[in-house]
């Protein structure tokens, strides 16, 4: 207590600008989101709360649309998260075992990390274009398989996610590649000289040794990527474009994008921002209750 009151104003000081930026931009919002989504007469244009009610929870979880914007997104979590992290970690023991020309190595794998997603959503686009020149066609043209349909407005429901899907495994590789290199970077010697002595089988080596000492890190990207994977919106913009307009499919549409299309689209109407308050704070419900699990089970799993 003696040292808190002697020195405690200049760590607050030191702390204020952060704290400040901190409170405008992430705890006021929050609490502001909050708040609204309990007044579903809310009124941007007069500012006007309204009755207190859950008539926005009510609609958000009774829209079809919602529920279809969730399904999307835990398809994308529940596909994209497990494959990601499972070839990021076998390319991670690849890459650790190559001797030269590492750092090119590793360069070219996290020039995805860098690279502003609209921009390598054209990419994609050019990979698995409809028109018989895309890359992909091209492959299943040697053959002798007609063009197929995997963007456009004629692209149908599994194949549109199976692109999301390789768009997302792909431009999630970069950052957990980084992070199990340098996990992988730190693990004792002695345990592969051990495991050499012995003639243990690599995959047995990878398994028990590898793997085990490995779990921290698994945990953060599993839980950072989940959460990542729960807020996709930007690569179905970037391969699909922004088709969420009136009148326009929303047949690909996130939970983010959910909230995105009210904030856009209905901003005009009263209760348009409270449902979209609703919405998010459901998102986060999920986020938190899926990322507590999450942590639970891993408790008891992980070896440090």
């Amino acid at each position: 207590m003696l040292e808190w009151k002697k020195d405690g104003w200049k760590a607050l000081l030191v702390l204020a600008p952060a704290l400040i930026i901190l409170a405008i931009f992430t705890f006021y919002p929050i609490i502001n989101t909050i708040i609204l989504s309990f007044f579903p007469e809310f009124n941007l244009m007069s500012f006007e709360y309204g009755k207190f009610g859950f008539e926005a929870y009510h609609k958000v979880l009774t829209d079809r649309f919602f529920w279809r914007a969730m399904g999307n997104t835990a398809i994308m979590v529940f596909v994209s998260v497990p494959l990601s992290i499972i070839i990021s970690l076998l390319l991670s023991v690849a890459l650790n075992s190559i001797k030269k020309l590492q750092g090119v190595f590793q360069t070219i794998f996290f020039l995805p990390y860098v690279t502003n997603s609209i921009a390598f959503g054209l990419v994609f686009l050019t990979i698995f274009s409809s028109q018989s020149y895309g890359l992909i066609n091209t492959i299943l043209g040697w053959f002798g398989t007609g063009p197929v349909a995997w963007t456009g407005g004629e692209v149908t429901y599994w194949k549109g996610i199976f692109v999301l899907t390789v768009y997302s495994v792909w431009n999630s590789l970069a950052f957990k590649i980084l992070v199990f290199l340098g996990g992988l970077q730190g693990i004792d010697k002695q345990y592969y000289q051990a495991a050499q002595i012995d003639e243990t089988p690599k995959w047995r080596v990878f398994t028990k040794i590898t793997v085990p000492l490995l779990s921290p890190m698994i945990t953060y990207i599993t839980i950072t990527s989940l959460i990542g994977a729960f807020k996709a919106y930007s690569s179905v913009v970037a391969v699909f474009g922004e088709a969420m307009g009136p009148g326009q499919s929303r047949m690909f549409e996130t939970a983010v994008g959910y909230i995105y299309y009210y904030f856009q689209y209905r901003q005009t109407e009263n209760g348009s921002i409270p449902y979209a308050s609703a919405s998010a704070l459901l998102l986060f419900i999920f986020i938190m209750l899926l990322t507590l699990g999450q942590l639970a089970y891993n408790k008891r799993r992980n070896r440090y």
